[in-house]
Order: C-alpha cells, then sequence, then structure tokens
C-alpha cells in the first residue's frame, strides 16, 4: 500500500463521520458558542493534510508538463475524484459528505499551491454543481450530482458569452418554449472544462421582451455535452493556467426537456448570481494558494542566492518584499476564511465574498510579481517556478468576476448600507 492510499484510509472514516452529523444542504450549520476561533477541527486538518499531501505527490511534480502541453491533467483529476478531494458538498442523499464552502477552500488552498491550472482542472467542476445544489429538485440533484459521485466526471458553468462577460444581463443566448421543451440556441465563450465536462449550468434568456428586469428574463437550464446540437469548439490557448480546459460552446437547436429547468422560467439570473456567493470564496483561496507558492519560492531562492558575500534575504530591499507577501497571504487567507465561514453559516457574505476575491486575485497578482523580481534574470526564465506563477496568477483578477466588477459589488454595499443606517 502506497503512503496516500494509507492516509485516504485514515481520512475517509473521517470523512463520512461528517457526513452523518452534517444538517441537510439547505441548513446552514449552527454557530459554536465560544465566539471567534481560528483553529481547525480535527476533520478539517485531516482535508488539508489530505489535500497538501495529494499535492506534493501528484500535482507539483507534474505542474510543469500540463503547462507546457496544455493538456487537460484527467490523470490526477481521476486520482483526485477516487481519494474524495472532489465533490465533497455535493448533498448526502445523492452519496456525497455535504461539506461546507470552507472545506472547498481549505482543498483549493493546497492544490493552488501545486498548480492552479489544475486546481483549476479539479475544483471549476464545483461551480458548475453549485446552481444545481442551491436551486434544483431532488430529482435534478439525485441525477446529475449522483453522477459525478459515481464516476470521475466533471461539471461547468455556462454563463459567459463572447460580448457578455461581466455584463451578464447583456446575454444573448435565448431558449424559447415548445410544448414541454425548450429550444436552446447562442453560444458562450471562455467556458472552463467546456470541452471535457459531462453537463453544463447553462443561463439562456427566456423572456425576449429587452425592457424585462435581468430578474425575470433568464432561465437556468441543466444541459448534456452529448445532447444533439451541443458543439465544444477548439481548445484555447491561455496565458496561464493551461491544464485547464476553456472552450467557446455552440448551442444549435438544442432541445431540452422541462425536467431540466432549475426551480422554473425566469429565475436563472437569480440562481447564477446567489452562486457566487458560494464560489467566489473557494477561487479566493485559490489565488492566496499562488500567492503562498510564489512567497515559499521566492523566500527559498533568496536565502539559497548570494550577493555582496550574503544571501540576499539579508538586503533589506528583497527582505521587505518578502514580509510584505507574507503580509498579503496572511490577510488574503482570513478574508476567504471569513467570507466561508459565513456563507456556511447562512449568513448573507456578497460583500465579503467580492472583498476576499479582489484582495486575494490582487495579492497572487503582487506575490507573484515580486517572486520574478527576487529571481531577478532568473525569474524570467522558465526554467524557473516563477514565471509561470506570474502567467497564471492574471486570469484571478479576471475570471470569477473581474477585479473592477467586485469594486462595483462592494462599493453598491456599502452605500446601501450608509443608506439604510441614515
Amino acid at each position: 500500500m502506497n503512503p496516500l492510499s494509507q492516509v485516504v484510509r485514515a481520512a475517509r472514516p473521517v470523512f463520512r463521520s461528517i457526513s452523518t452529523t452534517a444538517p441537510a444542504a439547505s441548513a446552514p450549520k449552527p454557530i459554536p458558542p465560544t465566539g471567534i476561533c481560528f483553529e481547525l477541527s480535527d476533520e478539517q486538518k485531516a482535508l488539508q493534510e489530505l489535500a497538501r499531501k495529494f499535492t506534493r505527490e501528484e500535482i507539483t511534480p507534474m505542474a510543469a508538463h500540463y503547462d507546457k502541453t496544455g493538456e487537460y491533467p484527467w490523470p490526477i483529476v481521476k486520482k483526485a475524484w477516487e481519494i474524495g478531494l472532489m465533490n465533497g458538498h455535493v448533498p448526502e442523499h445523492c452519496g456525497g459528505l455535504n461539506l461546507g464552502v470552507f472545506e472547498s477552500c481549505i482543498v483549493c488552498e493546497e492544490i493552488a499551491f501545486g498548480c492552479s491550472g489544475i486546481m483549476a482542472a479539479i475544483y471549476i467542476t464545483d461551480v458548475g454543481q453549485t446552481p444545481v445544489i442551491i436551486a434544483g429538485n431532488k430529482e435534478q440533484q439525485k441525477k446529475y450530482l449522483g453522477r459525478l459521485i459515481e464516476e470521475p466526471l466533471v461539471a461547468a458553468y455556462c454563463v459567459t458569452e463572447p460580448g457578455a462577460g461581466s455584463d451578464v444581463a447583456g446575454i444573448k443566448t435565448k431558449a424559447e418554449k415548445k410544448g414541454d421543451e425548450w429550444i436552446l440556441n447562442g453560444q458562450k465563450m471562455w467556458i472552463t472544462n467546456g470541452g471535457v465536462a459531462n453537463w453544463y449550468f447553462v443561463l439562456a434568456r427566456t423572456n425576449p421582451d429587452p425592457k424585462c428586469p435581468a430578474g425575470k428574463a433568464f432561465t437556468g437550464f441543466i444541459v448534456e455535452r452529448d445532447w444533439p446540437g451541443v458543439t465544444p469548439g477548439r481548445k484555447e490557448q491561455n496565458m496561464g493556467q493551461r491544464a485547464s480546459d476553456t472552450r467557446g460552446i455552440t448551442f444549435e437547436d438544442v432541445r431540452i426537456p422541462k425536467e431540466n429547468v432549475l426551480i422554473g422560467e425566469g429565475a436563472g439570473f437569480k440562481i447564477a448570481m446567489g452562486a457566487f456567493d458560494k464560489t467566489r470564496p473557494p477561487v479566493a483561496a485559490g489565488a492566496t494558494g499562488l500567492a503562498n507558492r510564489a512567497l515559499y519560492e521566492a523566500t527559498k531562492y533568496a536565502l539559497e542566492r548570494k550577493t555582496f558575500g550574503v544571501p540576499i534575504a539579508y538586503h533589506q530591499g528583497v527582505a521587505f518584499l518578502l514580509a510584505d507577501m507574507a503580509t498579503g497571504v496572511e490577510t488574503a487567507r482570513l478574508a476567504w476564511q471569513k467570507a466561508a465561514w459565513m456563507v456556511d453559516h447562512g449568513q448573507k457574505n456578497t460583500t465579503i465574498a467580492s472583498v476576499a476575491k479582489l484582495h486575494a486575485s490582487e495579492i497572487a497578482n503582487k506575490a507573484a510579481s515580486d517572486a520574478v523580481q527576487i529571481f531577478g534574470g532568473n525569474g524570467f526564465n522558465t526554467d524557473y517556478p516563477v514565471e509561470k506563477l506570474m502567467r497564471d496568477a492574471k486570469i484571478y483578477q479576471i475570471y470569477e468576476g473581474t477585479s473592477q466588477i467586485q469594486r462595483v459589488i462592494i462599493s453598491r454595499e456599502v452605500l446601501n448600507a450608509a443608506k439604510n443606517t441614515a
């Protein structure tokens, strides 16, 4: 038995014990009476150690290979599925462990330390699943979430379009009702897992009236990859996170049964926006993991590289860069922890979820850039690890809502709060 299998055998009973005592998916966790506590539970520590060991043994050694080839890391994804590092938040009645967003974040930070592109390949299926978890009925959940428990399959979140990224209300993909079916036509773009997903959450306009408010104009659908009319495009060649499969997807007269509508007609926008409160904290955790890797590599290099007879770590200019990086990592982690804790306990976390995503994204980019600076000329070279970190970091300021959109959300929430207390 290999060391990883030993960890799995020891950890799985712990995770099963969590699932037998966890509340229903729709019920928030009770707030502990002890007040603020920054200590992980024993179960969370076991999960963290499992993810850390998996990253060290399976991801870090292969990160450069997948970055260079752009291949989707199916072997790693399947191993992550086998040991329970995927689908942990799926409800119990579907065969899942019903873990919280906080637990997803723990895994995301550890895996992103090894490779944020592979982290995206493993985690983005959770983003696709979230609308079904928060809005699907028991039959929909059992069919589509249960499928992901039974086999190493992934899902995708299909909202962005060539002309509608941050402007979700500008979506042109439409679905028309024909009897007991919906006919879907349109094109999505920049869909992570687009070419490898088994099924998609798709947001489409179902009210053709341009004056119809966004809250009533869109409907959410579950669309299967192998249905006639569903055509993924070519894999996009991106600057970073190249292990992630990103594509455009065309829908041409795709017939969707009424059973695959989430909640009902007109509820899609609310579902899509509500999902962000649960999906932004893990993205922030991934950015934190990348920043932490940048700090680790820069510190190690600064202790090895010497100038003027001493390691460069002892020059104040370098030491202060390391101090700033460490400060960023700690504050980014605290932000995602609060955002995840709030949503797991049934509290509105829209503001802090955006704060966490914005802050961690900016920290990841600064930490990666500073790491390259500390490496000097070597940092600009592909033989060293930090140039990849710099390429990978940029997308955190763009996907899951740009940094500018996060500022819009935060400022709006601040102003609304001020008006309500005036």
